[in-house]
């Protein structure tokens, strides 16, 4: 039985990314920060700080993964305008400590890093995987510096490691910080109410590529599986879907008359209007395709803040 090892387990993505694993017959092995208590009982648990290379260096030693998944990140992109040292700290310093492990070790696992959209210069057009990279913001730029030093270990060290590009995706279990899930928080409290409600939003007629966690964690096992790990892959629906539609699908959920206030403190003059992903290359390549859709995962959502006020993870 193969072993995976996942950095960053016990986030939003990383829940998910266990699951697939194990459902595709691998010893699961996860590590964060914080608790595990999101996580599959199948899945053994340890917590490990990524900035400390000599805890990073004992936990791979101990377990011997095949794979190794880095989950570990600072993922938004308002936080890392707030805290840009600790951005490039984790993101590219946590990938390093792994990367350098990994070179020492005999049995040369296999490596995932997860990237981003933001790496792009963004256009109204579809972004495939040779779009310039341009990123315009602490979190991007340090999605491309991890890139650049796998790049370098790659070519330097013969290491196996691959690098993907998400674009945005949701599910039970994201933070309502996220626009989404506050959607679907928002509405869902005014519809158990029983009232008539108001919800104040920012630009709805931005449009973003969204796709359901469970089609973006099957990708990242399918590319790491793969036998190629220079080529980086786009992981998308391939859609644009406006915020304003989704909203409208999420209101029509609730059984409220819900007014949509626009705030206009909460737009931004930068939004780009259309961001959108050209998937055409990893399914050409890898066969992957799209099982879910947006609405699936507002649907679920929405009913979990429904039924039991929480966006928790399914058993």
């Amino acid at each position: 039985m193969s072993r995976v090892l996942i950095f960053g387990a016990g986030g939003f993505v990383g829940s998910y990314l266990c699951k697939e694993f194990l459902n595709n017959g691998y010893k699961v092995s996860g590590t964060d920060k914080g608790e595990g208590s999101a996580l599959p009982s199948e899945v053994d648990f340890y917590r490990t700080d990524l900035m400390q290379a000599n805890e990073v260096e004992k936990l791979i030693g101990q377990i011997q993964p095949d794979i190794i998944v880095n989950l570990a990140a600072i993922s938004s992109v308002g936080a890392s305008w707030n805290m840009p040292q600790t951005t490039m700290a984790i993101n590219v310093i946590g990938a390093l400590n792994i990367m350098e492990v990994a070179r020492k070790s005999e049995q040369k696992p296999r490596i995932l890093f997860v990237g981003s959209s933001e790496e792009y210069v963004i256009s109204e057009n579809p972004l495939d995987e040779n779009t310039r990279l341009n990123a315009n913001n602490p979190y991007g730029i340090s999605k491309v510096t991890q890139e650049q030093f796998a790049k370098l270990y790659r070519e330097q060290y013969g290491l196996k490691i691959y690098c993907v590009r998400p674009f945005n995706h949701t599910g039970i279990g994201q933070r309502d910080s996220f626009v989404l899930p506050s959607f679907c928080k928002q509405v869902a409290e005014i519809d158990k109410s029983g009232k008539d409600g108001k919800i104040q939003v920012g630009n709805l007629k931005v449009k973003r590529d969204f796709s359901h966690v469970k089609d973006v964690v099957r990708a990242y096992r399918m590319i790491v599986e793969s036998d190629n790990c220079n080529q980086i892959y786009n992981v998308g629906s391939g859609n644009a879907y406006s915020l304003e539609d989704m909203l409208t699908y999420i209101i029509g959920l609730s059984n409220q008359h819900i007014e949509i206030e626009v705030d206009q403190n909460r737009i931004r003059p930068t939004d780009q209007p259309v961001i959108c992903c050209d998937r055409s290359l990893i399914g050409k390549e890898l066969g992957w395709e799209p099982q879910y859709n947006v609405y699936d995962a507002l649907k679920e959502m929405y009913e979990c803040y429904r039924n039991g006020g929480e966006n928790k993870w399914p058993e």
